[in-house]
């Protein structure tokens, strides 16, 4: 862990107790994201809630449009200007909410004490500056611990070499790395201040399986050398089970399950949603059997069906679920399902 925090590190560390052991590292309460287009209100995220605890990671999971990117950029306060609103909730970092903060202590924290792999190197790197200066330029914004200039540069290096690139290759420009490398700049840069909470978003999508498996690793190594918090946002089951604590499902803007990851691989409860993703990929174990897509498609966030959003999809769907949103059923210790098969009363 940190110690012996000065200049900027101090102020960050200032905006959030990170000594504060009676509380989660990151809380979400009652969250929810909106984008506005004209008179249209698209509605990403709808009322989630979840808590991160010390060294644990938690996996966001679901179809491309569930609201997993939107969360992570509410967090990290990164929603576009002027198109997007948090219409309640809060975003708490050591029980502080960073949403009521102003946006120059919020800088204070991205990078020092909370810090994101964005999922596109391609795009997340400048193609006109070198990586060792792009590294260096997280790390000047900083500065922690109050370095000289040759420190910086040597954490720079530090930087290269925690994620197996070599130093020297620093003045290099992204180009002259593969996709696999360019990934490995990206998490270099994330972790240059050694960052409390890492959230990682579909980091591997781009990548080929061998690389895939080797940034994963990489990953989970460094999770554990540097006693992080992660939030790994994925739509692959297979990445999230050897990576994960924690698994919430997402579907529409909202958590619909949230177990831990033997709850939700190996319990015999799930949402139907659920069901339907592990249907909808080969075996994990290797094991050989008919693949069973989901019907339909994921409703549009501008309008939303009334009750259960899965319902129209939904192969157990009743009148009530037409009719009426269900609440989170707890089937075990922290194993919660928002669906009417389980008890989930509606909210109205």
């Amino acid at each position: 862990m940190k110690k012996n925090r000065s200049s900027a590190a101090e102020r960050a560390a200032d905006v959030v107790d990170t000594a504060r052991r009676d509380c989660p590292v990151l809380e979400l309460e009652d969250l929810s994201v909106e984008y506005h287009s004209g008179e249209s209100v698209v509605r990403a995220v709808n009322h989630i809630s979840f808590s991160l605890e010390r060294g644990r990671t938690i996996g966001l999971v679901g179809e491309t449009g569930a609201g997993k990117t939107s969360t992570a950029l509410a967090i990290m306060r990164l929603l576009p200007d002027r198109i997007s609103a948090v219409p309640n909730g809060q975003v708490r970092i050591y029980g502080g909410d960073v949403l009521a903060l102003p946006e120059g202590r919020m800088k204070l924290l991205r990078g020092e004490i909370i810090s994101m792999i964005f999922q596109d190197p391609m795009t997340a790197l400048n193609p006109i500056m070198t990586v060792g200066d792009q590294i260096l330029e997280a790390l000047r914004n900083h500065n922690p611990e109050g370095l000289s200039k040759q420190e910086l540069n040597a954490r720079v290096d530090a930087a290269l070499e925690l994620v197996g690139i070599p130093a020297s290759r620093k003045n290099e420009y992204p180009l002259q790395f593969s996709g696999g490398m360019k990934q490995r700049v990206v998490i270099a840069i994330a972790l240059a201040c050694r960052p409390d909470i890492l959230i990682a978003d579909e980091p591997t999508t781009a990548l080929d399986v061998t690389i895939q498996a080797q940034v994963l690793a990489l990953i989970d190594e460094l999770k554990q050398k540097l006693g992080m918090s992660m939030i790994m946002i994925s739509h692959d089951l297979g990445v999230i089970v050897r990576t994960c604590d924690d698994v919430a499902i997402m579907y529409a803007g909202e958590i619909i399950e949230y177990g831990s990851v033997e709850q939700i691989y190996s319990g015999d409860k799930h949402h139907p949603y659920t069901v339907g993703l592990f249907g909808a990929i080969p075996g994990l174990s290797g094991e050989t059997r008919r693949l069973s897509p989901i019907d339909g498609l994921m409703p549009d966030p501008t309008d939303l069906p009334q009750g259960c959003k899965f319902s129209p999809r939904c192969p157990f769907c009743t009148d009530r679920c037409r009719e009426s949103e269900p609440q989170d059923a707890f089937v075990a210790a922290g194993h919660r399902i928002k669906c009417h098969l389980f008890g989930g009363e509606s909210r109205e």
